[in-house]
C-alpha cells in the first residue's frame, strides 16, 4: 500500500507539471521554478508537512520537494544560527542534492551529445 501511496501522489505533481506544459506557453524552466516556489510556500502555510507524511518519497522526491526541504532548512537554521542560518541552513538540508546534481549533470554533459531543440 506505501509504494501505491507514493506512486500516486508522486505521478499527481507530474501530472499537474505535464498539463502545465501542455496547456501554457510556460517552458520547462519556468515550470521547474513554480514547482520550486511552491515546494517552499506550502512547507511554509504548513500544507505540504502532511503530504510528506502521507507520500514520503512520493512528496519528496520531486522539484517541490526539494523546495519543501529547502525552506524547511532555512526555518530550522534561523532558530538555531539567527539570520545566517536561514543562507546556511537550506544549504545545510539540501546539500546531497545539490552535489548528486551537481555530479550527474556534469556526468551526462561529458557522455552525452545533446542538440538544441528546433
Amino acid at each position: 500500500m506505501e509504494y501505491i501511496k507514493v506512486f500516486i501522489v508522486g505521478g499527481l505533481i507530474c501530472v499537474i507539471g505535464q498539463i502545465i506544459l501542455d496547456t501554457t506557453k510556460l517552458t520547462p524552466a519556468h515550470i521547474l521554478v513554480i514547482f520550486l516556489t511552491s515546494g517552499v510556500l506550502l512547507g511554509a502555510i504548513g500544507l505540504y508537512e502532511p503530504l510528506v507524511k502521507f507520500a514520503e518519497s512520493g512528496a519528496t522526491v520531486p522539484i517541490s520537494g526539494f523546495g519543501y526541504t529547502l525552506g524547511k532548512g532555512a526555518i530550522e537554521g534561523v532558530k538555531s544560527k539567527g539570520i545566517i542560518g536561514a543562507f546556511l541552513g537550506g544549504l545545510e538540508a539540501t546539500a546531497a542534492g545539490i552535489a548528486a546534481a551537481i555530479l550527474f549533470g556534469y556526468i551526462m554533459a561529458v557522455v552525452s551529445n545533446p542538440k538544441t531543440k528546433n
